[in-house]
């Protein structure tokens, strides 16, 4: 009976259509019996033709690995079993079933893998690939099931596999990424339940912390935000009030997966089944404040707010100088001392926040909250406590000793959820008073009102509210927004630039010059000075006060304040000490100081910024003006989008908008825009195509010469790459230090991106998914626009706002739309 079922089964693999890269075919559809094997090039396939065994090659390498993975993605990888022990050499390595109840890969009389033994022996094993992906030993004559892949989890967690922390049954079952594309061996990222106190979910990296979900305080993980969702519904397994597992229950129609990546992402993916695509609906951590002590002891991370560190009442930035700089990690330390002594302290409640992690602390279920409180007071290493389980509302305490570490702020927490931290009773008293004073309006607000003369009244359209540098908050404008910005002094500003100093300037654009300031020894800021006699830069001012004011991430530049005095208009802005991204790659000399390492991580982070306009922030942004000059470098070379003048917000529904006002950088401006007058995302994803051809290739799209043709450098680069010489496109300082997959998809990407029509080109979250993922096939690109270096219409030409002068670009106005 089974040379007949081998027989035909075979006859109906062949009848598959498989994917011709990995030329393999089947030895069984699902099943393996023991007296099969399976050699390189055969495969086990489930019965719906969902999940695919067989032994692969990842990456570049040329080592193999048994692997379980989609058959309509195959690059997708879902779980490797010899991940520690490669094959090199393929030829004569079979997988087969001895003993009854091992899975074994060996050459020979030599055991590459195995499988964990079993206690229970089959009398009939059979190896089968089921639809939910999990490879099982099943034995025929019982059912039971002897051994599971699911019980060894690798990088991925699939629907109806546990994750599971019991020590007391000896079960740890958690995701460990891999070191890195080519490699599935274990990487630096581990995701696990631990069962510290109260049970959490931790992203390590190596040995430190890098994430938590928080504490499971009854009703839900207290770091993560509590809701609904149809697809995603983990059922949680307690013992003895401790979570012990999570599973996510298999649903036929819906393919669901989360991998653990090997840059330490934890991406939650729904399988887009008519394209074969996969995206990304989740990913951990989610923000700033999702990192493991993103703002030190003693403060809560708020990501909604502009600086999002905040340190609690009572305590103080432990560095002011580091916190101006938007380095949180020295947190705060206490503006006065406990008192320590009889009724000396009391307690301010910090409600609806993650609760600090328990590194040093004492746990009672039974005793009640009054007595929880009168014990950390009469303790005094204690300080803090709360209710570890809300549900049990009047018993259960947790205190803590020493420095609290990684509060976020959690909006849509229970409101029960409420942290009690301890002060000396003179902050508590001060807070009170402080509260009271705001319930009876006492708190002042400065009103600047702008209302004389036709320029002021161009830049603020009336009045505009300005709070003070530290506390004060403005007044609600009419769209229903705040707006936070600290004020200079003149005075201030003057001292800083030296008078305006002529050998002060580093950068002009058409509202007027840029200066270097000093408001100290130790901060430099960028002074951007309205002219006087501009005819242009009021409406580009105020719109930078309004947008950027609001703006808040790493690969933005920051403003820091303005001063408005008689007719003086000024923004101070982050000092960047390595100018523009175009003073570097443009630059015979200082192009050799920008590594193709580096020229990734630059392309990373801008794409990582404009990320944040389109889809994080709370207003959705476009730019309308991005190009290298407007890419400013820290000292690290880090990447900051600059000049938000020509930016516009789009409502929430809102896909594209129209002007009769074109302005913009010819060279970077899609070409619906430049021709139309019509913007939105994918008219910033062209400029970011643009902008990621010119550092790959270190020439200018704008006035690109090549004495073989009059194209563009986009239809340079897209003739190149048809012709699979993509590498002839690289600036040639990076002969030495380029990576050739990496180089590729930037190229193939930044094409992408230039397509010539809107719906052709991907979303930035694309883009980034693309640029980060190695290996994954990537649609072809499409003629891109402006294929030909020609002009457009007669146009009036002025200087570009930009940080830094560029005398080879021009700004696009008063274009009428056609």
């Amino acid at each position: 009976m089974a040379p007949f079922f081998f027989f035909f089964t075979t006859f109906l693999c062949s009848l598959l259509l498989l994917p011709a890269i990995f030329r393999k075919f089947c030895v069984g559809i699902d099943t393996l019996f023991p007296d099969q094997t399976i050699v390189v090039g055969q495969t086990l396939i489930s019965q719906t033709l969902n999940f695919e065994l067989g032994f692969f090659s990842p990456g570049k390498s040329r080592n193999y690995f048994l692997g379980i993975w989609y058959k309509s993605t195959p690059e997708i990888v879902v779980w490797v079993a010899n991940r520690n022990t490669p094959i090199t050499e393929p030829q004569g390595v079979v997988l087969t079933i001895v003993g009854n109840q091992t899975l074994v890969i060996r050459r020979g009389e030599i055991v590459i893998w195995s499988s964990e033994d079993s206690s229970s022996v089959a009398s009939i094993p059979v190896l089968q690939l089921l639809d939910t992906g999990n490879l099982v030993i099943i034995d025929k004559a019982s059912g039971i099931w002897i051994w599971q892949s699911f019980d060894y989890p690798t990088d991925t967690w699939l629907p109806g596999m546990k994750m599971v922390s019991d020590v007391e049954a000896g079960l740890d079952k958690y995701l460990t990424s891999w070191r890195n594309w080519d490699d599935p061996s274990p990487g630096d990222f581990v995701f696990r339940i631990e069962n510290e106190g109260l049970s959490e979910i931790v992203l390590y990296r190596g040995t430190r912390k890098a994430f938590r979900t928080g504490k499971w305080n009854g009703l839900y993980l207290d770091g993560v935000i509590p809701f609904p969702n149809q697809v995603f519904k983990p059922e949680l397994g307690f013992k003895d009030e401790r979570l012990i597992s999570i599973r996510v229950p298999y649903e036929r129609s819906i393919n669901l997966r989360l991998t653990l990546e090997a840059s330490g992402l934890l991406k939650r993916y729904t399988l887009n089944a008519g394209k074969d695509k996969w995206n990304s609906m989740h990913m951990i951590p989610r923000d700033l404040c999702d990192e493991y002590g993103t703002c030190g002891p003693n403060a809560i991370c708020k990501i909604e707010k502009p600086k999002i560190c905040e340190c609690f009442k009572g305590f103080s930035p432990k560095s002011e100088k580091d916190w101006d700089h938007e380095d949180w990690s020295g947190g705060c330390i206490r503006s006065t001392p406990l008192n320590c002594t009889g009724n000396g302290d009391g307690f301010l409640e910090v409600k609806r926040a993650k609760y600090a992690d328990m590194l040093d602390y004492w746990l009672n279920s039974s005793m009640s909250l009054g007595e929880c409180r009168a014990r950390c007071l009469r303790n005094c290493n204690c300080t803090a406590y709360a209710n570890p389980i809300i549900t049990n509302e009047t018993h259960g305490c947790l205190m803590w000793f020493g420095e609290l570490v990684d509060i976020r702020e959690n909006p849509a927490a229970d409101i029960r959820q409420i942290i009690h931290i301890r002060l000396p009773a003179s902050e508590i008293d001060a807070s009170t008073n402080l509260k009271e004073k705001e319930k009876k309006g006492t708190a002042k607000l400065i009103l600047i009102s702008i209302a004389a003369g036709a320029l002021v009244s161009g830049f603020i359209n009336g009045a505009i509210l300005l709070m003070t540098r530290r506390k004060r908050r403005a007044a609600k404008k009419n769209d229903g927004n705040d707006l936070e910005l600290p004020i200079f002094k003149l005075a201030t500003i003057l001292a800083a630039t030296n008078n305006f100093a002529k050998e002060n300037v580093i950068g002009k654009g058409g509202f007027g010059p840029v200066y270097k300031g000093n408001l100290s020894a130790s901060e430099e800021v960028a002074v951007k000075r309205l002219s006087r006699s501009s005819s242009q830069g009021i409406e580009e001012l105020k719109n930078e006060v309004f947008l950027i004011a609001k703006l808040q991430h790493r690969n933005l530049v920051r403003l820091l304040g303005c001063c408005i005095e008689g007719e003086e208009r000024i923004l101070i802005y982050e000092y960047l000490q390595n100018k523009s991204l175009d003073y570097f790659i443009f630059d015979e000399n200082q192009r050799m100081l920008l590594s193709w390492p580096k020229r990734f991580d630059i392309i990373m982070g801008i794409a990582r910024g404009l990320m944040y306009l389109h889809h994080d922030s709370r207003l959705k942004i476009i730019h309308r003006d991005l190009k290298t000059s407007n890419i400013l470098l820290d000292a690290n070379l880090n990447p900051k989008i600059a000049d938000f003048g020509l930016a516009r917000a789009f409502g929430e529904d809102q896909s594209i908008a129209r002007t009769k006002r074109v302005v913009g950088t010819y060279g970077y401006m899609a070409p619906e825009y430049a021709i139309d007058g019509k913007f939105s995302v994918k008219s910033d994803v062209f400029s970011l195509g643009v902008v990621l051809l010119e550092i790959v290739s270190g020439k200018k799209n704008r006035g690109f010469n090549n004495h073989d043709n009059c194209h563009t450098l986009l239809g340079h680069a897209w003739l190149l790459w048809k012709e699979d010489k993509f590498l002839e496109l690289m600036d040639e300082s990076l002969n030495e230090t380029f990576v050739e997959s990496e180089l590729k998809r930037c190229v193939q990407v930044g094409l992408l991106c230039v397509q010539k029509f809107a719906e052709d080109r991907p979303v930035v979250s694309s883009v980034l998914f693309m640029l980060g993922t190695d290996g994954a096939v990537l649609p072809e690109p499409k003629e891109p626009a402006f294929f030909y270096e020609r002009s457009l219409n007669p146009i009036t030409s002025v200087s570009s706002p930009s940080m830094k002068s560029d005398n080879n670009t021009m700004t696009i106005t008063d274009l009428e739309a056609r």
